[in-house]
């Protein structure tokens, strides 16, 4: 266990970087066994990880993300869960979870959860929280998610420690970002953009461009003279 526990100490980035293409993962998951981009078609993937099941901030994390699985259907994106416990565990902590959140007995989970008992794919993907994993005397996944784009390419990913619950309100931020800007090409969310705001032309995009995005797009003045902060509006 030492020697394990010092070499996963070591994971902490995948063994690939945004806009790489993502792995086609063989996973056996809570509804069968498939190949993730298999699953995830031509439209986005939010893969997430977790701890262990049976733990408090997991539970509410996947309760919130079950009652917001509409929310992501109409992005045309699928979710897939993933902590390092069986299938069958899975199971059992999926009636708890739904529970929670206020679900009725014979609504069905879903979307599928990962079975990683053998930390296969949370070594793959760099996701071995090493301080949890020393506490618990065993190696133990971050809670981490991954946004796969349309192409399959790796558009975002972010890693928390067990201790802090993520902001489903800034994850759908994230991807309605992520999916506006696959979209329209030479713009950027600026901080704390939300849907339907303003947003940035990059530097990259050309005149003509900028113009095509928005003839009407405000330039503003600042001390260097640099007339890179151009901010736009979308019809």
């Amino acid at each position: 266990v030492i020697l394990l526990l010092n070499r996963v100490a070591m994971v902490g980035l995948p063994a690939f970087g945004l806009g790489q293409p993502f792995p086609n993962l063989e996973v056996k998951t809570t509804k069968g066994d498939f190949k993730l981009l298999d699953y995830k078609g031509d439209g986005w993937l939010y893969l997430f990880s977790h701890p262990r099941d049976f733990t408090p901030v997991c539970t509410t994390e996947l309760s919130k993300t079950v009652s917001l699985t509409p929310e992501f259907a109409k992005r045309n994106c699928k979710l897939i869960g993933l902590s390092c416990d069986s299938c069958e565990d899975h199971v059992q902590w999926q009636k708890d979870i739904m529970a929670y959140g206020g679900c009725s007995r014979s609504e069905e989970f879903p979307f599928p959860i990962i079975d990683d008992s053998n930390r296969s794919i949370a070594n793959h993907l760099g996701m071995i929280d090493a301080e949890e994993s020393q506490a618990a005397k065993l190696p133990l996944s971050c809670r981490g998610f991954f946004f796969i784009g349309p192409d399959n390419l790796l558009k975002m990913y972010a890693f928390y420690p067990a201790t802090t619950g993520r902001n489903y309100d800034e994850i759908l931020r994230i991807l309605d970002s992520l999916i506006l800007t696959n979209k329209v090409s030479g713009i950027a969310t600026p901080a704390d953009w939300k849907p339907g705001s303003q947003v940035m032309i990059t530097p990259a995009a050309s005149d003509e461009q900028a113009k095509k995005i928005d003839p009407n797009h405000k330039v503003v003045e600042v001390p260097s003279s640099k007339s890179y902060l151009k901010f736009a509006n979308l019809k």
